[in-house]
C-alpha cells in the first residue's frame, strides 16, 4: 500500500533523490543538503506541536511510501503561512489606461507590479511524484490528501490557500521570462537565481528587481508569451487544482512567470465534500463500497492513503489491512473523501 506520512530524518536520501529528479525550476526542492535537512527538521517541529491556535511558521512536509518495499514514491507539503519572516514576492498583472479624448486615443496596457500580496496565506507546495509511481491515481492522492489535512486541522492554516505552478523553461532550465529580466536587471542565469531563492537567499530580489511597474509590451515576445503559462509536466497538477476550485487571479512567479492559483480553503471541493466518522474494523463486503482517500486524525502520527470502505450513516467499515497501514483502531475517527 502507498501510505502518506510525515517525513523523518531517515527519508533524507529519498528527498534528495526527489530534488534531483524534479529538475530545473522546482524552487522548493533545491539540490542542497543543508536546506533539505533543515526542511525535514522544520517539518518535525511542526508535526510535534500539539496545540496550535493559528497559522505561523510551520512547514508540513510529507512523503508517500510503498510499505511493501520501503521505497519513497514522492513528497508534498503545506506551508501554514508564507512571508511572515522572509518576503514572499510575486508579480501582479494589472492594467493602466492611457486616454486622450481630444486625440481620440485609448490604450489599455498590461503591467507587472512587484508585490507581497499573499503574505500570511497558506501554500500547497513541494508536490513531486517519481516517474515509476505516476499511475493508478497516485498523484491525485499525493496532492488531495493535503486538503483533508487542512480540513481536519483548520486552526493551523489560513482562511486562504495558494499554489505556485511551475512556469515554462526548456530542458536546460532556461526561462524566456527570466531571460528578459536577466538581460536588463540581473547578471545571473535562471538556474542560479532559482537556486538562491530555494535556499532562502532572497535579498537580491529586493535589491535588483525593478521596483516600478513594467509594461508587458516592453518585454520580448518570447517573454510575453509565457506569462501565466505552466510547464508541460505541471498541467495535470493545475487541472486537478482547478477542479478543486483554485483560480488564477493574475499573480505570477517572478522568475519563470508561472501562474499562482488561489482559493478560500472552505470552498475547496475536497474540504467541503470530506466527512469525519468513527471507524469499525472488519472485512469489507464486496458490495456498496467506495474508493476513497482516507486519513487519520492525529497530527504527529498522521497517515493517509487510498482505501476501500463501506459507509454507514454513523460510521465506516475498513479492512484490518487498511487499519494497520493507517494506524487506525476500532472506534478511532477518520476523515475521507471520494477518490
Amino acid at each position: 500500500m502507498l501510505v502518506v506520512r510525515p517525513i523523518t530524518p531517515q527519508d533524507y536520501a529519498a528527498l534528495y533523490t526527489c530534488a534531483v529528479e524534479s529538475g530545473y525550476g522546482f524552487t522548493s526542492l533545491p539540490v542542497d543538503e543543508s536546506l533539505l535537512r533543515r526542511r525535514i527538521a522544520r517539518a518535525q517541529e511542526a508535526f510535534a506541536r500539539e496545540h496550535v491556535s493559528e497559522p505561523g511558521e510551520e512547514g508540513y512536509l510529507f512523503v508517500m511510501e510503498d510499505t511493501e518495499t520501503g521505497e519513497i514514491a514522492g513528497c508534498s507539503g503545506i506551508e501554514a503561512a508564507v512571508g511572515l519572516t522572509d518576503a514572499f514576492y510575486h508579480y501582479r498583472l494589472g492594467k493602466v489606461v492611457h486616454h486622450s479624448k481630444e486625440l481620440d486615443v485609448y490604450n489599455a496596457l498590461e503591467t507587472l507590479t512587484l508585490c507581497n500580496d499573499y503574505t500570511g496565506v497558506s501554500e500547497l507546495c513541494t508536490l513531486f511524484l517519481r516517474e515509476p509511481f505516476r499511475k493508478n491515481q497516485n498523484g491525485r492522492v499525493l496532492s488531495r490528501f493535503r486538503m483533508l489535512f487542512m480540513a481536519e486541522f483548520a486552526e493551523r492554516f489560513s482562511q486562504f490557500a495558494i499554489a505556485e505552478m511551475r512556469g515554462i523553461s526548456d530542458e536546460n532550465g532556461a526561462s524566456p521570462f527570466w531571460g528578459w529580466l536577466e538581460k536588463h536587471f540581473f547578471n545571473m542565469d535562471f538556474n542560479q537565481a532559482d537556486y538562491l531563492t530555494g535556499i532562502g537567499e532572497k535579498a537580491f530580489v529586493a535589491e535588483l528587481m525593478p521596483q516600478f511597474p513594467l509594461y508587458v509590451k516592453m518585454l520580448e515576445p518570447e517573454a510575453q508569451a509565457v506569462i501565466g503559462k505552466v510547464h508541460d509536466n505541471t498541467r495535470p497538477a493545475l487541472r486537478m487544482l482547478e477542479n478543486e476550485g483554485f483560480r488564477f487571479r493574475g499573480y505570477i512567479d517572478i522568475f519563470d512567470a508561472g501562474p499562482t492559483v488561489e482559493v478560500e480553503v472552505a470552498n475547496i471541493k475536497s474540504v467541503r465534500a470530506s466527512q469525519r466518522k468513527p471507524v469499525r474494523i472488519a472485512d469489507v463486503p464486496p458490495d456498496n463500497t467506495a474508493d476513497v482517500i482516507l486519513c487519520s486524525t492525529r497530527v504527529a502520527d498522521f497517515r493517509a492513503g487510498r482505501a476501500t470502505i463501506q459507509e454507514h450513516p454513523d460510521h465506516i467499515v475498513i479492512s484490518p489491512e487498511t487499519a494497520d497501514q493507517l494506524r487506525l483502531q476500532d472506534g478511532d475517527h477518520a476523515r475521507f473523501v471520494a477518490l
